[in-house]
């Protein structure tokens, strides 16, 4: 059975090296004979907003792209995302397009008597491919990479997605054409591994 592949830009540029990323990591992935599909965010007509939270019976209804959205995530065995570090997290349609995603019953379910929810989305892996105009050592050791943290429990590790993986590319404004070129192969290559 081949494997499904979602690739996710969460920058909202397709003119970034972000999107540089996704195309390398799927030109490793079609070197598989996997099947390899692609959401640009920022191509979506969705509300950002997420208004009353997730009350139950008050959620806005999801517009057509999004359930196409959730159909691809459903369709997927393992997703990449990809986007660059704002203000220490994700731009801000990339977070509305999780919030308004992950709703009950489509990422997790909460039971009565249950401290914890079912996590709906078990059985998918996640790579997520990040740049920022941090040094990479500064990141990890001053921010303690708190984001990821954040990601992994918080987020993504809350639906069930497992293993979560991460590379960090940074710091770009200080970057070379060579340096780039080395993380776009290592990008391909983890592609060929499906990772």
């Amino acid at each position: 059975m081949k494997t499904n592949i979602l690739l996710i830009l969460g920058h909202p540029s397709q003119n970034s090296f972000c999107n540089a990323l996704l195309n390398a990591y799927k030109k490793g992935v079609e070197r598989t004979g996997a099947i390899c599909k692609t959401i640009y965010i920022s191509e979506l007509d969705f509300d950002v907003n997420l208004a009353d939270g997730y009350k139950i019976g008050k959620t806005v209804p999801l517009e057509k792209d999004l359930i196409q959205a959730q159909e691809l995530i459903s369709w997927a065995d393992h997703i990449v995302l990809s986007y660059p570090n704002w203000w220490g997290f994700m731009p801000a349609i990339t977070k509305g397009f999780i919030d308004r995603i992950f709703m009950p019953d489509f990422a997790f379910k909460h039971h009565s008597g249950k401290i914890f929810p079912e996590k709906l989305l078990k059985g998918k892996s996640l790579r997520l491919l990040i740049t920022m105009d941090t040094p990479k050592w500064w990141f990890y050791l001053i921010y303690r990479a708190s984001q990821y943290q954040i990601l992994k429990d918080i987020i993504f590790g809350y639906v069930g997605f497992d293993p979560i993986k991460f590379s960090t590319f940074g710091f770009m404004r200080k970057s070379t054409e060579e340096q780039r070129l080395k993380w776009l192969k290592k990008t391909e290559k983890l592609g060929t591994q499906l990772i």
